[in-house]
């Protein structure tokens, strides 16, 4: 409990504040696409889980320390979520009113698990974080991989808890970010969102 209280303190507080993956949620729920939002859920919380077994294993230790795999890494993660930015900012001018049932039925699970994925996997700082903060929570004499994936599923857990929260409040609001209007100003705020950690990832160093 030593260990295990103040890395739920920690965790808490990073997964309730805003980022990427709550811009992320929140559009693709408000749209009227909840299997998509989940698929994206799925796909974040499967990559946090990679990144912390990975972490515990040591291998992404080695990782951090080569600089030409994180560079590689940074900077395809860069491109993806500028394309991915872009492209939602895109498609709100081109659509007047893009149609929730068209949404929701092209763009399902799956879908939305690739993309979640992709986004997280493709973020070498998620990496470098778990190699700074899990070795300060796992206790001396503990096995480290037993004990960082146990760690790295109390995140997952306090995640996916807290994307359920984000998808039930954006299918509150759906009928209102349903409207033409709001749909633009969602499309276009969310795709800045994600264009602007993309920009950032890029212009961040090892």
């Amino acid at each position: 409990m030593t260990t295990l209280l103040p890395f739920l303190a920690v965790i808490g507080l990073l997964t309730i504040t805003p980022g990427m993956d709550t811009a992320l949620i929140l559009r693709t729920a408000a749209v009227g696409a909840p299997r998509r939002a989940w698929g994206v859920v799925a796909g974040i919380q499967g990559g946090t889980l990679a990144w912390g077994v990975l972490t515990s294993a040591g291998v992404t230790a080695l990782f951090t320390a080569s600089h030409v795999a994180y560079e590689v890494l940074r900077w395809a993660g860069a491109a993806y979520l500028v394309w991915m930015g872009v492209t939602m900012i895109l498609a709100s001018r081109r659509r007047a009113a893009p149609s929730p049932t068209t949404d929701a039925n092209a763009d399902g699970f799956g879908s939305g698990l690739r993309r979640g994925l992709l986004t997280n996997l493709l973020n070498p700082k998620m990496g470098a974080f778990y190699v700074a903060l899990l070795p300060q929570f796992i206790p001396a004499g503990a096995a480290p991989l037993a004990y960082g994936v146990l760690l790295a599923g109390i995140h997952v857990l306090l995640g996916t808890a807290w994307s359920a929260i984000l998808i039930v409040l954006a299918n509150r609001l759906r009928a209102t970010l349903q409207r033409p209007l709001a749909r633009r100003i969602l499309d276009r705020v969310t795709g800045t969102v994600i264009a602007a950690f993309g920009i950032r990832l890029a212009a961040g160093h090892h």
